[in-house]
């Protein structure tokens, strides 16, 4: 019933969005995933809903950043606070994961994807964990797009461990204070392997990063739209792009 009403309910095709060039394309995008809820609940549907409605936005925007040369996507999936939710919600949230790659996989592989994980794998069921693990396998020699999920990812509690890291080799006499600088601290992060984001999409009109890569946005360059996700489609990732080629990134010079 849901999959009727959504399809029922799915918005029409967008005018294409056309990048002015083909260079100056971010090589990381982070993209804040908001609003599945609200979109379901102006619709008379469960949350549930919106948050299924919300696979199909991964991956158009996946093939599309693949496409236009996009080396690094990461996608905020699930938050250590987001266990504070319903838990229904939460369960289901964990399906998703599950259900995505049994659909998408090999779409996927196809286009050359290579699927990564950046969270603590602690809490996480098996089944969901079993899931990624499987897709980080099986796509470990793509070479194209990097999709990493961020799925149980905080950043504050990422800070924490990376500090008590570099805290543990100064006490074991490995590393001297003198020698701490931001790259060590960047190489104890969940991200070490990821060059840090050029842009930043958040959906759904809220204005803020939510504890989501506190320390790699520091230069990010950063846009918002009322967009829910499920809503969001190649066109609004495509004004995202367009816009950031617009923009010029001075990290604190002229």
């Amino acid at each position: 019933m849901i999959k009727r009403l959504l399809a029922r309910l799915s918005n029409s095709s967008m005018p294409q969005v056309e990048l002015q060039s083909t260079e100056n394309i971010p090589k990381h995008v982070a993209i804040i995933m908001d609003g599945n809820g609200r979109w379901a609940k102006d619709r008379g549907l469960p949350r549930v809903a919106g948050h299924h409605s919300g696979m199909k936005a991964v991956k158009q925007v996946t093939i599309t950043a693949n496409r236009i040369g996009v080396k690094y996507l990461t996608l905020y999936a699930f938050s250590t606070e987001n266990w504070k939710r319903p838990k229904a919600e939460v369960e289901f949230l964990m399906q998703l994961p599950q259900q995505f790659l049994e659909i998408e996989l090999d779409d996927l592989i196809a286009n050359n994807v290579q699927v990564r994980m950046m969270g603590y794998e602690e809490h996480l069921p098996k089944h969901t964990l079993y899931a990624v693990q499987q897709a980080v396998e099986k796509t470990a020699n793509n070479t194209g797009l990097v999709l990493n999920f961020a799925l149980n990812y905080g950043s504050r509690l990422e800070m924490v461990e990376a500090i008590r890291s570099i805290a543990s080799d100064v006490q074991a006499g490995q590393l001297q204070v003198d020698q701490i600088d931001e790259l060590t601290l960047s190489s104890r992060l969940l991200s070490s392997n990821l060059p840090d984001p050029d842009l930043l999409i958040r959906t759904s009109g809220e204005l803020r990063i939510s504890n989501f890569m506190l320390w790699q946005l520091a230069y990010s360059e950063l846009w918002f739209t009322d967009v829910y996700w499920p809503e969001f489609k190649e066109a609004h990732f495509m004004e995202a792009v367009k816009e950031y080629q617009q923009r010029i990134r001075r990290y604190g010079g002229l």
